[in-house]
C-alpha cells in the first residue's frame, strides 16, 4: 500500500477541531504544563513521549482525578516490566465511574438493549444505589480488598453493576460470557480463583433461549475456593439451591462505600485469547485503567455527557471493560446482548439509530459483512447522531472505509484502531482533530511511543517493521496471574528487544505519523525473504464476492522449502472451479505480489476462530506442520474445535 501523499477520505470541519476536547486539552497544558501551544497534534504527541511524567500529571488534572492520599511522583520506576506508575497515591475507580450521578441523577448512565431492540435506561442515581446495595452485600459475605470477583453474564446493567460493586470494595473482577462452555471458563476462572460467582441462567441469541444451568452447577462444582453464588434470572427461572437472588442483594438504599487503595491496586484480569496452553491472565490497575481510559475515551473519543457510547462486544472481550469506563467520561453507555446479525445483517444499525449513539464501535468483520449483504445503512436509518463509527478486531480493509463513506455519510470520522487486551486500550487510533486516509490509523495514541522497528531495533518509517512501544503505559499488566517470577509476563513481550514492549504485530508509520496494521508478526508471510501481513491477502482475496472468509497460513518445510497455502470458505453457491482459482491468484498477483501468490487453493467449510472472533493462524499452522490437536491448540479458546479436525487431518496427510 502506498504511503505517498494520497488525498484523505475525511477531514475534519474547523468547527470540529476547536471544539474537540484534545484542542482544549493542548491549550490547557500549554498554559499550566509547557505544551506546546501550535504545531497541532503531532506537536502535543511529541511532547507526551517526551515529557511522560508532565502529560500522565496533566491528565489527572484535566480529568479532575481524585486521590485520596497524594503520590509521590508520577513514575517511581520507568522500567519494562516493571513500570511503579503514581506511588503512594491512593482512589478508586468506580468512585470516578459514578460521579456524572453527583449532577445527572435523573439521566441515563446505561441503555439496556436486547434483540427486540428497543432499549431500557438506568439512571445514574439508579446505577449508583445498585453499586451502593451490592458492594455492602460483597463486604457482608466477607469479600476483602484483593479477593477475586468472577461474572458469567452477557452484556446486562447487571453485569456492570456487578463490575463497580466489586472494585467499589477493592476486589478484583473477572468475567466470561455465557457462550463460553465450561471447559473455556474454568481455563479462566480456575487461575484466579475466585470467592464470588455472579451467573445467568441462560442467554437469548439468535433469536433463541440457550439454557445454561447446568454448566453454572459445573462451575460450582469445579470452583471450590467459591463463598456465595449470585443468580440472575435472565430466562425468569428460579435460584438454584444455594444460591444467592440478585434482587435480594441489590434493592437497599444504600450509599457506596469506596475503599480507597493504593494506584496499582488490581482492578480486573482479563485473558488473552490463549490458543495454546492455558490463557494468560493479565491482570490490570485501578489507577492504570483509570487514567488510560480517560485518556482515550476522553481525549481520543472525544466523549462527554452529551454523548451516547454503543460498541458491539461481550463480557469476554477486552471491548466490553473500555465500554463501561465511558462512564468515567460522563457518557451514557449502549449495552446490547444478542447476536450482532438479528434478525437480519443491519441490526447494529438499527441499535445505533434508536439508542441516538453518537460513537458506534463494532468489528472490521461485521462492516465487511454489511458491505457484502448489500445493507444500506444511511437509506435504512436515521444515523444524523453518529459522528463516528470506530472499528477493531482486525484492521478495517481500504473498502471498508470506502463502503462506511459512501454508505453512511460522507462527513462521518472513520476510526479505525488497534490495541490489544493485553493494555485494555489503544495504541493507535481516534484522533477527532486529524485527517483520515484509507486503510489507516489516524495516529499513536498520546503518551504512546509507538514505533516500527526492524530486526535490530532500528526504527522504519514508511516500511514494514514490529510493533514496538518504547515507553512504560499505565495500562500495561501489573503482572499475569501465577506467575511468580514475572517470566511469563516478560517472555510475552520483552523477549526479543529488552525494556521495548514488542507487541506481535507487523506496522507501518507512515511520514504523515498515521499507522497501518499488516496482521500479527508472529503469523507473518515470508516468501523469498519478503515479508508480507496475512491481513492484506485478506483485504485482497475477500473482495471477491464468492469468497465468504479466507486463512493464509506460511509453513517452514523440515526440507528448507516454504509452503504457503490459502484456505477458502466459500459464499453459498459458489464453486472453486478452474476460474474462480484464477481470479484469486491474479487478485493477489496484480494488487499484492506475485511472491505472495498461495501455493494451493483449498476449500474449507470453515475458518476457525477464538471466542473473540479472531482468526486462528498460528494453531493451525503447527497443525499442518503435523503436531497433535492438544498440542497445537487450547481447545477451550476455540469457536469451532470440528473446523480444526480438518487441519489436523490435512497435516496428518502430508506428514
Amino acid at each position: 500500500m502506498s504511503t505517498t501523499n494520497p488525498s484523505p477520505l475525511w477531514q475534519p470541519t474547523d468547527e470540529v477541531i476547536a471544539q474537540a476536547q484534545v484542542t482544549k486539552f493542548q491549550a490547557w497544558a500549554a498554559e499550566r504544563h509547557g505544551a506546546p501551544s501550535d504545531g497541532g497534534y503531532a506537536a502535543l504527541h511529541r511532547w507526551s513521549v517526551d515529557e511522560l511524567d508532565t502529560f500522565w500529571k496533566a491528565v489527572t488534572e484535566w480529568f479532575d482525578v481524585r486521590f485520596s492520599t497524594p503520590y509521590a511522583r508520577v513514575l517511581g520506576d520507568r522500567s519494562m516490566p516493571g513500570a511503579a506508575w503514581f506511588p503512594g497515591g491512593s482512589l478508586n475507580y468506580a468512585e470516578h465511574a459514578l460521579r456524572a450521578a453527583e449532577t445527572r441523577a435523573d439521566e441515563p448512565a446505561l441503555l439496556y438493549v436486547d434483540e427486540t431492540h428497543e432499549s431500557v435506561p438506568v439512571a445514574w442515581s439508579d446505577l449508583r444505589r445498585q453499586v451502593g446495595s451490592l458492594a455492602a452485600e460483597l463486604r457482608t459475605l466477607g469479600v476483602r480488598p484483593g479477593d477475586r470477583v468472577s461474572g458469567y453474564l452477557p452484556n446486562i446493567p447487571q453485569a456492570v453493576v456487578a463490575l463497580l460493586a466489586t472494585a467499589a470494595v477493592g476486589g478484583v473482577w473477572t468475567s466470561c460470557a455465557p457462550d463460553f462452555g465450561a471447559r473455556s471458563v474454568l481455563d479462566r476462572f480456575q487461575q484466579v480463583e475466585p470467592v464470588v460467582l455472579f451467573a445467568v441462567d441462560g442467554y437469548r441469541y439468535g433469536g433463541k433461549e440457550h439454557d445454561r444451568r447446568d454448566t453454572v452447577a459445573e462451575l460450582r462444582r469445579e470452583l471450590p475456593t467459591l463463598r456465595a453464588v449470585v443468580h440472575i434470572p435472565l430466562l425468569g427461572t428460579e435460584a438454584p439451591e444455594g444460591a444467592l437472588d440478585w434482587s435480594a442483594l441489590t434493592t437497599a438504599d444504600v450509599e457506596p462505600v469506596f475503599e480507597q487503595v493504593p494506584f496499582d491496586h488490581p482492578l480486573w484480569v482479563l485473558y488473552s485469547s490463549g490458543t495454546t496452553g492455558l490463557p494468560k491472565a493479565i491482570v490490570q490497575s485501578q489507577g492504570g485503567i483509570l487514567v488510560e481510559h480517560l485518556k482515550q475515551l476522553g481525549l481520543h473519543c472525544d466523549l462527554g455527557p452529551e454523548d451516547r457510547f454503543f460498541w458491539y462486544t461481550s463480557t469476554g472481550w477486552m471491548m466490553w471493560n473500555f465500554l463501561v469506563s465511558g462512564l468515567l467520561t460522563g457518557t451514557t453507555i449502549v449495552l446490547y446482548d444478542g447476536s450482532p446479525g438479528y434478525p437480519d445483517t443491519g441490526a447494529q444499525w438499527r441499535i445505533a439509530e434508536r439508542t441516538g449513539a453518537t460513537l458506534y464501535g463494532t468489528s472490521a468483520a461485521y462492516v465487511m459483512a454489511c458491505r457484502k449483504a448489500g445493507v444500506h445503512p444511511s437509506r435504512d436509518f436515521d444515523l444524523s447522531r453518529v459522528r463516528c463509527v470506530a472499528t477493531t478486531g482486525s484492521p478495517l480493509p481500504p473498502d471498508g472505509f470506502r463502503w462506511l463513506h459512501d454508505e453512511v455519510r460522507e462527513d462521518l470520522w472513520i476510526a479505525s484502531v488497534s490495541g490489544g487486551t493485553d493494555v485494555c486500550s489503544c495504541f493507535a487510533g481516534a484522533v477527532p482533530t486529524l485527517p483520515v486516509y484509507i486503510g489507516e490509523l489516524q495516529a499513536a495514541g498520546l503518551g504512546t511511543d509507538l514505533q516500527s522497528w526492524d530486526p535490530s531495533g532500528k526504527p522504519l518509517t514508511d516500511e514494514v517493521g514490529e510493533l514496538v512501544v518504547t515507553n512504560p503505559m499505565p495500562s500495561m499488566p501489573i503482572r499475569f496471574w501465577n506467575d511468580p517470577d514475572g517470566s511469563r509476563y516478560h517472555d510475552s513481550y520483552f523477549d526479543t528487544y529488552p525494556g521495548v514492549w514488542r507487541h506481535g504485530d507487523w506496522i507501518t508509520v507512515t511520514s504523515r505519523g498515521s499507522v497501518i496494521i499488516h496482521g500479527r508478526s508472529d503469523s507473518t508471510l515470508n516468501r523469498q525473504g519478503v515479508r508480507m501481513g496475512s491481513a492484506d491477502i485478506y483485504e485482497a482475496v475477500e473482495r471477491l464476492p464468492e469468497i465468504k472468509e479466507s486463512l493464509v497460513i506460511g509453513v517452514e518445510q523440515p526440507d528448507g522449502g516454504y509452503w504457503m497455502p490459502l484456505f477458502v470458505h466459500l459464499a453459498p453457491g459458489a464453486v472453486l472451479d478452474e476460474a474462480l482459482l484464477n481470479r484469486i491468484k491474479g487478485t493477489i498477483r496484480e494488487q499484492l505480489s506475485p511472491r505472495h501468490v498461495p501455493d494451493e487453493v483449498i476449500e474449507v467449510p470453515g475458518v476457525p476462530h477464538t471466542l473473540t472472533g479472531k482468526r486462528i493462524e498460528v494453531p493451525v499452522k503447527r497443525l499442518l506442520q503435523g503436531a497433535p490437536m492438544e498440542k497445537a491448540v487450547n481447545i477451550g479458546s476455540v469457536d469451532d474445535v470440528e473446523l480444526l479436525r480438518f487441519y489436523e487431518e490435512l497435516g496428518r496427510e502430508r506428514g
